[in-house]
């Protein structure tokens, strides 16, 4: 096995970082773009795809707000998607006929080889990425013509989750061809929504390695260390041990009343509380390879055992998320698994004395999202919350908890989602909720307010729609009380070590 990886590391054709970590044959992004043109044939007629190309705009070298600090880059998702390039400044193209793909590259000056390293020629390029041409970003508009371009075709639409507009690509001399802005985007879109068998195996090892950091910062956790410490156990462990060199996003590692603080861990509350003995503690984190994202939460006590309190609240969560995943298949919608996740929830919850009344009336008064404000899960890939949530003629529900779901569509084969329930005694929610008539007669609020230093508990698992369920890519992650106790106390008994 290192022997392979030995010998993969800078071969052309593959992507590795050496070690045992993993080998992606750029190959996959050849299938990747037959996908896409196969795609755009069964939407669009032949005749408006003759003399068609797509053209897509790498990442640009990103600096540090006005200083010559460069930040390390990481390619655009939809370039990578199509191409495996992870080079900045980039173009490149793909006959919507043929699916033969050109390579843009920038010309470097020839101090570059003094700072960075030597200069490889397009050919290198061309042999490394297994495109079939290699040309000089400078050069585009006349390559274009040269291979027949008359019209070209840039991905531009909204991103539904963040709401921000992909521009697609721009370059000089652009306005010499016919621009189509419409046709691609919803095409490669929903391409990047359901996953090739070759992506789901990228995706299973980075989900892989982040599940064993999991289980490494369980067992390394204690009363008196720092929230942050355990953010860099992760680090450190899918870096050294999977070539993580990014994380998936900004790791949240709540403990106590940080837990029920959905986005924790930004600069303004970075991580840095020190974990009290009896604290819960919630920490989401995933790594990424290759461009491909983990996303992965677990919630479990800073001291190796379960309090009566914890364990209520845990039992919730985890009966939840079992009843999606047991209810989870093609053709299910995504919006009723948010509602079985969310009356669950309120069937625990009353079991355990925290509600009282009907479920069926809480159902209609929304009162778990006073409890689970976000969605039940996102779909996961290139991105942390992947692109496809929405497609064109969705709507997003208004409804409490609803309206935070990122993905309101299907479930289908070969997609790639989280689920991830919680629960969260967040103050500022639940004590104007004690008052509201709306929500007051189903709350026992002498056991609520107990709790509203408590924290939250959230359990996210990232899944593959099978044909007649799912995968659980991170199952080798505990998620069953006696589980997690049993590794926190192999943890003790390995001592403590940073």
């Amino acid at each position: 096995h290192t022997n392979l990886h030995a010998h993969m590391e800078g071969t052309p054709g593959f992507y590795s970082l050496g070690g045992d970590t993993p080998v992606v044959s750029y190959t996959l992004h050849h299938l990747i773009r037959r996908k896409i043109i196969t795609s755009l044939s069964s939407c669009t007629s032949q005749s408006s795809l003759t003399g068609a190309f797509i053209v897509i705009e790498g990442g640009k070298t990103p600096t540090r707000h006005d200083t010559d600090h460069e930040p390390l880059f990481r390619q655009e998702s939809y370039f990578h998607y199509v191409t495996g390039v992870h080079l900045p400044d980039c173009y490149a193209s793909v006959n919507a006929v043929t699916g033969e793909c050109i390579l843009f590259i920038p010309r470097l000056p020839e101090v570059y080889a003094t700072w960075m390293g030597r200069i490889k020629t397009t050919q290198e390029i061309k042999d490394t990425f297994l495109v079939d041409h290699c040309y000089y970003v400078d050069e585009i508009s006349e390559v274009l013509k040269k291979f027949g371009c008359s019209k070209i075709l840039t991905i531009n639409g909204v991103n539904t989750d963040s709401g921000t507009c992909h521009s697609g690509a721009s370059f000089p001399g652009m306005d010499q061809f016919a621009i189509d802005t419409k046709t691609l985007f919803p095409v490669i879109q929903q391409c990047r929504v359901i996953k090739l068998p070759e992506e789901l195996d990228v995706m299973r090892k980075v989900v892989k390695i982040s599940a064993e950091a999991h289980k490494q910062v369980i067992k390394t956790v204690r009363p008196g260390i720092l929230e942050y410490q355990m953010e860099s156990v992760f680090h450190h462990y899918v870096y050294s041990k999977g070539g993580c060199r990014f994380l998936s996003y900004t790791c949240i590692c709540g403990s106590g009343p940080n837990s029920a603080i959905l986005h924790y861990g930004h600069a303004g509350a970075p991580n840095s509380r020190a974990i009290q003995d009896g604290d819960i503690l919630m920490f989401d984190m995933g790594g990424e390879y290759y461009c491909y994202c983990a996303d992965i939460s677990r919630s479990f006590p800073s001291n190796g055992i379960f309090s009566k309190e914890q364990r209520e609240v845990y039992m919730c969560v985890l009966a939840s998320q079992q009843a999606v995943m047991d209810a989870m298949k093609p053709g299910v919608s995504w919006p009723d698994m948010h509602r079985l996740a969310t009356r669950v929830i309120c069937e625990q919850l009353k079991k355990y004395d925290f509600l009282k009344g009907d479920v069926d009336e809480m159902m209609k008064r929304h009162v778990g999202a006073l409890f689970m404000p976000h969605g039940l899960g996102h779909l996961l890939g290139l991105d942390t919350h992947d692109v496809g949530g929405y497609p064109e003629g969705t709507t997003r529900s208004t409804e409490p908890g609803l309206k935070s779901l990122r993905f309101g569509g299907i479930l289908a084969e070969n997609m790639v989602i989280t689920v991830e329930p919680g629960i969260y005694f967040i103050p500022h929610l639940l004590q104007p909720a004690f008052k509201d008539p709306s929500f007051a007669p189903f709350l026992n609020v002498e056991k609520i307010s107990k709790f509203l230093n408590f924290g939250g508990i959230r359990i996210e698992d990232d899944v593959i729609v099978l044909k007649d369920g799912i995968e659980n890519m991170s199952a080798a992650c505990p998620r069953s009380i006696e589980e997690i106790e049993a590794l926190m106390a192999e943890g003790r008994k390995q001592g403590f070590n940073l």
